[in-house]
């Protein structure tokens, strides 16, 4: 194999042997994206110079014999909503096209102290509002498996950065689907972790009560190895809880799903989604069953009729107060005005991108009296009856499967313009956000066209060693991702 196609634990282990350097590993990451990054518009911001001085130090302490972390030498990429120490830090918003935090990220921190390299700032949805990465102000993100076609959202960068072989595995974060459905759509494995599990210090936010950083990769080993570096309390987040998290690697160990009780979600019509992945969910049903699960139809009558409008509803509030701030005084950009109002209306009217002003929008309505007793106190409630839902089947169920998404990745420019379809797409996502629950994308292969299956495994708040488990099972079975040339389907890669 060669470098850009190693995981990020056999490209760590490859550095500790000394079959390569930790500066040929970044170098190789270079090539990938300097010859396809033309095509593939996944980053905003590359830091090659900073990355090759980083690799060149940790060579040396390994050469010393010095333990330089878990992952010495790997490079990794952040989504450009992760606020790093003096390179710029964006949104993919004119807002802050030019602004540098003066701190890094908690989980950039923790990266950096396994001996990782940070390589690039990656592409997303403006403040991470959308899911395809076409709201940006470089323009759209494609998805290297076809670049006809979108690579989800708003995480879309760090997921084309992965399938495309730039680096072995990536950070975004999950708000109600954000690295799930760019997994799915790029053919890669996504974890978005229980709500509390990991530092949202120094992310950007959009919805503080829902938001979490999840890594990216395209195997469930990576998954699990870059829990263990970011799970941990964190005393700048008081939303990060503060238990003893598990060693997640160990799940990885599981040999068979025996004894355990597998949901297979069934609560829908077979014509509500593509049928290739309809499929998909009843083969990894099949392999639970052929590695020994109980295997059984369950359904989620509430979460899934009312989990979109819930989530808009709680989501879209909390986005309404959080872009408060962005007034044109403190930071980012400024534009003036005869009066205090003229002055953040100008700079809020050009620097914010369509579907940010409408979330906005519609958020400020909601906050507003009428609104706020009849549409987000009864989405409150509804948000407890669905985790009351959940609580009910994991009393049953130590995990269950559904999809990630309804549709298979689809071509650029069709659903921006009708942000209704955008949202549904939604619908098997935005439930398991809302309960706080951990969701890991699978992907399961192929279609006969070329383009990427999944399958959404979902489990108990806080047993993210569970859900790891399980897909570390059928990954065996199904076999991991590989990295792809980025292409247009039925062109010669």
């Amino acid at each position: 194999m060669q470098i850009h196609e190693l995981t990020a634990v056999e490209t760590a282990k490859a550095i500790k042997e000394k079959k390569f350097s930790s500066v040929e590993a970044v170098k190789a990451g270079f090539e990938r994206i300097s010859k396809y990054e033309g095509h593939v518009g996944a980053l905003i911001t590359t830091l090659e110079e900073e990355a090759l001085r980083k690799a060149s130090e940790i060579d040396s302490r390994l050469a010393r014999g010095e333990d330089a972390g878990p992952l010495a030498g790997v490079p990794y990429i952040v989504k450009d909503n992760f606020c790093t120490h003096g390179i710029r830090t964006t949104c993919s918003s004119r807002i802050l096209e030019n602004w540098k935090p003066t701190y890094n990220a908690s989980p950039v921190n923790y990266m950096n102290d396994a001996g990782a390299i940070l390589m690039a700032k990656a592409n997303l949805d403006e403040f991470a509002m959308g899911s395809s990465t076409e709201n940006s102000i470089i323009g759209p993100t494609k998805n290297p498996r076809d670049l006809r076609r979108v690579p989800g959202g708003s995480s879309g960068g760090s997921a084309a950065a992965v399938a495309a072989g730039y680096v072995p595995v990536a950070l975004g974060t999950d708000t109600g689907g954000s690295v799930r459905q760019p997994a799915a759509f790029c053919g890669i494995q996504g974890l978005k972790p229980s709500y509390g599990e990991v530092s949202r210090y120094g992310i950007i936010a959009y919805c503080s009560a829902l938001d979490q950083v999840s890594p990216l990769a395209r195997s469930v080993e990576d998954l699990a190895v870059a829990m263990e570096i970011l799970a941990r309390a964190d005393s700048s987040d008081t939303t990060c809880d503060g238990y003893d998290r598990p060693k997640f690697s160990g799940a990885l160990s599981t040999e068979n799903l025996k004894g355990c009780r597998i949901g297979v979600f069934a609560g829908f019509e077979a014509s509500q989604m593509d049928p290739d992945l309809y499929g998909a969910l009843s083969k990894a049903g099949d392999m639970c069953r052929e590695a020994g699960a109980a295997v059984e139809p369950i359904d989620l009558p509430i979460a899934v009729k009312y989990g979109v409008a819930t989530y808009y509803v709680t989501a879209l509030a909390d986005a309404s107060s959080k872009l408060g701030c962005y007034d044109g005084i403190r930071y980012g950009t400024h534009i003036d005005g005869p009066t205090l109002a003229d002055m953040y209306a100008n700079t809020r009217t050009a620097s914010f991108g369509e579907e940010v002003r409408r979330r906005i929008i519609l958020g400020t309505c909601l906050l507003t009296e009428g609104f706020y007793q009849n549409y987000y106190g009864p989405a409150l409630k509804v948000r407890t009856k669905m985790t009351e839902e959940f609580d009910g089947i994991f009393e049953k169920y130590d995990a269950y499967l559904l999809p990630t998404t309804p549709s298979l990745p689809y071509l650029l420019g069709t659903k921006e313009t009708d942000p209704n379809r955008m949202y549904l797409g939604d619908v098997f996502t935005v439930p398991i956000s809302l309960g706080g629950l951990p969701g890991l994308n699978l992907s399961m292969g192929f279609n006969g066209d070329g383009l990427p299956l999944s399958v959404q495994i979902v489990g108990p708040r806080y047993g993210d060693s569970k859900v790891l488990g399980v897909a570390s099972v059928l990954e065996r079975m199904i076999g991991r991702p590989r990295v792809c040339d980025p292409r247009a389907l039925g062109e010669v890669a």
